[in-house]
């Protein structure tokens, strides 16, 4: 497929399901961006079906690695996100732990650009423990900031009870 006002090629293929007979799987990386209306788009198009809610909390998230405290809360931002675990974003004056910056980047279509950090836990690194928005799209301007603990790497208690690890793509 041509980009329309362009002489990129965007490659493209019908499912062989005829379930899905009419669709097209596009190569996501093949544009060099992607817009809803004007509106540049991050990471990837939005799906309809999926989004993110973000609410105030003010339940007790302790985080720990290895038995060592890294964060703890009692004024959580909860993030809900169409299948993925429930996410506990903290103030930074709450977290205890010794971050170092890290060069990862990643890029969500529904939050922004997200900063990650690696945390020293007195046994070494837990290496891209946690992430935070600085500049956030507009669904998630209230995790401004706060910083999240990756749970597929620490561990979260929330009202004393621990949470056990999630299995996601960053697991």
């Amino acid at each position: 497929m041509r980009v329309p006002g362009s002489d990129r090629v965007v490659e493209g293929s019908c499912p062989a399901d005829p379930a899905l007979a009419g669709y097209v799987v596009l190569d996501f990386d093949g544009p060099d961006a992607w817009y809803e209306e004007d509106e540049p788009l991050h990471g990837h198009p939005r799906d309809p079906f999926h989004r993110i809610d973000v609410r105030a909390g003010s339940r007790h998230v302790r985080v720990s690695s290895g038995g060592r405290l890294l964060a703890e809360s009692t004024r959580p931002r909860l993030v809900f996100e169409t299948l993925l675990p429930a996410r506990w974003y903290l103030p930074a004056e709450d977290v205890t732990a010794t971050l170092v910056p890290s060069d990862t980047r990643t890029w969500c279509a529904y939050e922004g650009e997200a900063s990650h950090w690696s945390a020293e836990t007195g046994d070494g690194l837990v290496r891209d423990a946690v992430w935070s928005y600085r500049d956030p799209l507009p669904d998630a301007a209230q995790l401004r900031d706060l910083l999240c603990f990756s749970d597929e790497r620490v561990d979260v208690a929330v009202d004393g009870v621990n949470r056990s690890r999630p299995v996601t793509p960053w697991s």
